[in-house]
């Protein structure tokens, strides 16, 4: 009986390491930045798709990535669905005499071979038209997008706080008079 204790305790002492590393593992996968999450889709890479919380009543949200391809044929972001809201439009702002302008791109975005195309706040950016539930900070927001060549991916989009961007900083969306303006 005493050597089966002896075995034990070896055997705890020696697994006592392992357990710290996989627990220490584990917690530094846990406090990873959000920002860190990319996706691969045929030549097309897709880094960091992220959202804004929105206030109550609310019923649009907006959707932020980049788009790279590595290959040697344009593709075109063309589409994509999310089951938090009624419709998915990718669209593009600008600034015309001073006025903003907002419109549906009906032929999406076209990722040249060798392009890096970024959807960001006061330029090309994804609408979450209809939201069925205001978007919280922290909210893994799951949408399908839906390449013309790659075909479709399903990627989280991370929310950040209202008025914020991955990493903490608050924009006013880059636009001159816009601060505080959401999308």
């Amino acid at each position: 009986m005493k050597r089966f204790a002896i075995v034990l305790a070896g055997i705890a002492m020696l697994a006592a390491p392992l357990l710290a590393t996989s627990l220490l593992a584990t917690s530094l996968l846990a406090t990873s930045p959000a920002g860190a999450h990319e996706y691969k889709l045929g030549a097309l890479e897709i880094g960091h798709p992220w959202t804004r919380a929105t206030p109550k009543g609310t019923t649009v949200g907006a959707g932020y990535l980049k788009v790279t391809n590595n290959g040697a044929a344009p593709d075109r972001l063309v589409s994509g669905s999310s089951s938090i809201a009624a419709r998915f439009e990718i669209h593009e702002m600008s600034v015309d005499n001073g006025v903003m302008k907002m419109r549906p791109l009906k032929d999406g975005v076209e990722i040249k071979p060798g392009q890096t195309v970024e959807l960001k706040p006061g330029g090309l950016h994804i609408m979450m038209v209809g939201l069925k539930a205001p978007i919280m900070t922290g909210d893994h927001v799951k949408a399908t997008l839906v390449f013309e060549k790659a075909g479709p991916l399903t990627v989280d989009f991370i929310a950040v706080p209202v008025g914020g961007v991955p990493g903490g900083a608050k924009t006013g969306d880059g636009m001159p008079g816009m601060s505080g303006h959401q999308h």
